[in-house]
């Protein structure tokens, strides 16, 4: 029996993004079906999945004891080497770009990088946390056996802008929560379109709120597009890009028209998704971009950016524009408007295209990835 210790801290507190990729590759490996047990480590489980994870008999939850609970940073980044040894764990699993200091050399690690946009972008960060992100990336991918990329993108990045050498790269793809694979969303689309309050056709933009993800593109495009469209755009804002997308909405007479949803139940993301026209995800760059197989895994066609990792998602299941050509995105969201042999294409394509990303895929090629670093 294999033993894998994970870093579980974002599993049990974050309810998007890395929370669920955690969650996702923890549960998947649980119900593969190999002979794994594994030790979770995490500073405390208070968050909202505290008992995620308590229906796998082989699977246990190591929290710091004693004066260490006052440390949880120092605990995760130091005292968690200390259990590995006592815990017997063949194999340590940094799920976040890093890995803990001083693991025993009879341990191996593996690492999760999900992109480097602070790299390729440091203006978006401020000094301090990106010298800290550096620190703490430059680091596991030193003492790591292997590191496993999100994507090619990230593996091309990693190898430019840390020069990792190729062969200590494994791209493993991720997958998307449970729910949007089994959600019996046609239950509840018409329930979720009256709480929100929205119309009958619209486009959906789901990603927090920044330049990055230029939603502003999405907002010029509404309006070449007939006046019954409207945009909803799901997602939380932390800079200065909301405001200026604000400005642009009311500049542009759109303030009926665009719903801006930042407090969206992440249960409710499936019936939002099916409900919409078309989902657009125009980001200038991204090591994954999880929108676009959500969008497959419920049905909605997607026009998304030829940039970076989005056509590796989406293969010839969506239509691709320059993110930064409005007549470009334009012409190609009015087609998907007025074409519903159009529309259907795609969503089958999108079920053929997702079938590369199932949990059961992702979880074996994983489960190969420790077989074969453990010998």
């Amino acid at each position: 029996m294999m033993k894998i210790g994970f870093d579980a801290k974002r599993a049990f507190k974050n309810r998007t993004g890395l929370g669920n990729y955690s969650r996702n590759l923890i549960g998947g490996i649980a119900e593969s079906g190999e002979d794994i047990s594994a030790v979770l480590y995490t500073p405390d489980n208070d968050g909202p999945y505290s008992n995620y994870f308590s229906m796998y008999r082989k699977f246990r939850v190591i929290m710091p004891k004693g004066i260490s609970r006052f440390f949880p940073h120092f605990w995760r980044s130091c005292g968690v080497s200390f259990r590995l040894r006592s815990d017997r764990v063949s194999i340590y699993h940094g799920l976040s770009n890093e890995l803990p200091y001083c693991v025993p050399k009879n341990v191996k690690q593996v690492v999760t990088v999900h992109d480097l946009i602070d790299w390729r972008y440091p203006e978006l960060y401020n000094k301090t946390d990106r010298h800290i992100y550096h620190k703490k990336l430059q680091h596991a991918c030193k003492n790591a056996d292997i590191v496993v990329a999100a994507s090619q993108q990230t593996k091309r990045d990693l190898m430019e802008f840390l020069q990792l050498p190729e062969e200590k790269i494994r791209v493993i793809y991720q997958t998307c929560d449970p729910m949007f694979w089994h959600s019996e969303i046609d239950e509840v689309r018409d329930d979720v379109r009256k709480r929100y309050k929205l119309p009958q056709k619209y486009i959906i933009c789901v990603g927090t709120i920044e330049k990055r993800k230029n939603q502003l593109a999405a907002v010029e495009t509404l309006s070449n597009l007939p006046e019954d469209i409207h945009l909803v755009i799901v997602g939380g804002h932390r800079t200065d890009y909301y405001d200026t997308l604000m400005d642009n909405i009311s500049m542009l007479r759109l303030t009926d028209r665009v719903h801006i949803l930042e407090n969206a139940l992440f249960d409710d993301f499936p019936a939002l998704y099916a409900n919409a026209l078309m989902s657009m995800y125009v980001s200038e760059f991204e090591g994954f971009g999880i929108p676009v197989l959500e969008s497959m895994c419920c049905d909605t066609p997607v026009i998304t950016s030829n940039v970076s990792s989005m056509p590796e998602v989406a293969g010839d299941a969506a239509l691709y524009v320059n993110p930064t050509d409005i007549a470009d995105i334009t012409t190609k969201a009015l087609k998907l408007c007025n074409d519903e042999n159009l529309r259907r294409q795609l969503v089958e394509k999108g079920r053929a295209q997702r079938e590369k990303f199932t949990s059961e895929v992702v979880s074996r090629q994983m489960v190969e990835l420790y077989k074969e670093i453990a010998g």
